[in-house]
């Protein structure tokens, strides 16, 4: 999906927001717990607007993928 990176080695290859370390995973989480994009944006400044709607769009197409790494990260 355009606007969003998965690369062996980097996050374990968990679909990321290009240029960052940041998951998608990680941003959709942080919605399921009730934050605002305006919490986001404020504890991750280097994201923008079009960040957090690109992996809201991913995060929904690829629902699985993202539940199985959340529940993953939740365990470690």
């Amino acid at each position: 999906m355009k606007g969003i990176e998965k690369t062996p080695g980097v996050l374990g290859g968990d679909a990321r927001i290009p240029g960052t370390r940041i998951a998608v995973w990680m941003i959709e989480g942080y919605r399921r717990l009730g934050w605002t994009d305006a919490q986001i944006l404020a504890n991750y400044p280097s994201l923008t607007i079009a960040d957090l709607e690109r992996a809201r769009s991913y995060a929904f197409a690829h629902c699985d993928e993202i539940d199985r790494a959340i529940h993953e990260h939740e365990e470690a």
